[in-house]
């Protein structure tokens, strides 16, 4: 770890000037709160029979659902996202000739290898791990429960990557409607709850995966173009959605909790007018605080925690909930549940958090250590070839539903032998080959010619 603090402080003094270390520092804080939001609301406990239960801190104190609020904060992901896109993609659109062909197809591809690289390690590891649990004969409820905890966090990969392919498009909706190209997805994601809670019409909830990121994605071209330069709108931007957050819940139909929560129907999966508003109200905070965080940010020692934190972020995303796991099986199985009997919301639990989440983290550090480098290890390897638009589309799809179905019904599967469904499993793997990145990707790129020789 020394190691790596080294390296970031190093490429810390490096940065230029110019460079907006408040888009950095908000990509950090959005991954750790979720990370952190997860650890915390996760409660295993043994109660009185000697049983192990889920435990769920929101189920059994209230007052906590107004906490999502602060941890739900995968709008400012988007935000981010919306910024980091826009200007990637402006500088691409620079530096390409105006007749080059595959600009968008290679941009893109080298945009999914950044998030779909480090996402490799931990399929792999929990596709073997439940084939070597269905083998020696654990229940395969337990499999499934253990699985899904794990891998839960890889539905914000597909979607993201869905929000990013549309860049192109929502770019050039930006810079000739400007606010219009945002306000759009306001009535949209109206209809949507309209059509899902009042009418009844099953699936359409989903559309609002895109609309409601969309939407905070376009202002994070809004941001980097200069509209939050006054402070005073960023503020005003702030109040308004919280004035409007606070009518529809505290007020209104939707649910205060921002997660899915007993008692209620949930906010993000799929996401509602309710987190579209959450999300407006992060965005007016977080742009009104930029001039005081630029200005923190100044210091040298919290810059290259920043950079840190930046280079291993999806690990630390990805891998946090398999700490989570893989600490409590220890603890049951090793220690016979020593530590879990206190009952999630007593006041014994909350003054255990602190130990607990160190011990999370030290779960953890080994997987930044063993992991964080896949997160610039992947390059596409395309051998002075251009990825066919075809393949670039079906690669972009396979990866995509390959994660929403791995976080929607899991990598499991009860009928098969193997005790994983290896259609989902593989699907993500064959879309990178697809795009042109990882092992797979000569076997796909082989000209007529290579086919021939063998090679």
């Amino acid at each position: 770890m020394l190691a790596m603090w080294s390296k970031a402080r190093d490429l810390a003094q490096m940065a230029p000037p110019e460079r907006n270390r408040w888009v950095d520092f908000l990509r950090a804080v959005s991954i750790l709160a979720v990370v952190f939001g997860h650890w915390l609301m996760a409660g295993l406990y043994v109660d009185d029979a000697g049983e192990l239960q889920r435990g769920d801190l929101l189920s059994v104190a209230n007052w906590t659902h107004w906490l999502t609020w602060g941890f739900q904060v995968m709008p400012v992901f988007f935000l981010v996202g919306g910024f980091s896109n826009g200007m990637s993609w402006d500088a691409t659109l620079r530096k390409s000739a105006p007749a080059q062909t595959g600009v968008y197809r290679d941009w893109l591809a080298a945009r999914v290898q950044r998030l779909i690289a480090p996402t490799f390690p931990v399929l792999l590891l929990w596709a073997v791990l439940a084939v070597v649990m269905t083998q020696v004969g654990l229940e395969r409820g337990q499999i499934r429960d253990a699985t899904e905890a794990a891998l839960i966090p890889v539905w914000f990969l597909s979607v993201y990557l869905v929000v990013t392919a549309c860049t192109p498009l929502t770019r050039k909706a930006w810079e000739r409607f400007g606010w219009l190209s945002f306000a759009i997805y306001i009535p949209l994601a109206m209809l949507t709850d309209w059509l899902t809670f009042s009418v009844g019409v099953p699936y359409v909830n989903f559309t609002n995966f895109l609309w409601v990121f969309l939407a905070i994605h376009q202002l994070g071209f809004a941001w980097r173009d200069g509209r939050f330069d006054n402070r005073l709108f960023a503020l005003a931007t702030f109040v308004v959605g919280l004035a409007i957050l606070i009518s529809i819940t505290v007020y209104g139909f939707y649910p205060v909790s921002m997660v899915s929560a007993p008692g209620g129907f949930s906010n993000s999966l799929p996401p509602t007018l309710a987190l579209f508003a959450l999300g407006v109200t992060q965005v007016g905070l977080v742009l009104a605080l930029e001039p005081l965080g630029r200005k923190m940010l100044d210091n040298l020692s919290i810059w290259s925690a920043t950079v840190l934190m930046n280079g291993m972020i999806m690990t630390v995303y990805l891998w946090h909930l398999t700490a989570f796991v893989l600490v409590m099986t220890v603890m049951w199985i090793g220690f016979g549940g020593a530590g879990l009997s206190s009952v999630p919301g007593t006041g014994e639990w909350w003054a255990s958090r602190p130990l607990w989440l160190g011990v999370y983290i030290l779960a953890l550090l080994p997987m930044i250590a063993i992991f964080a480098k896949h997160e610039r290890s992947f390059g596409p390897i395309r051998g002075g070839r251009t990825v066919p638009k075809a393949r670039v589309v079906a690669g972009v799809f396979l990866i995509c539903a390959g994660l929403a179905a791995t976080a929607g019904v899991t990598i499991t599967s009860e009928q098969s032998w193997s005790g994983i469904n290896l259609i989902v499993v593989a699907a993500p793997f064959v879309g990178a080959a697809l795009l042109g990145f990882g092992p797979m990707y000569k076997w796909f790129s082989k000209t007529p010619a290579e086919e021939g020789s063998g090679s």
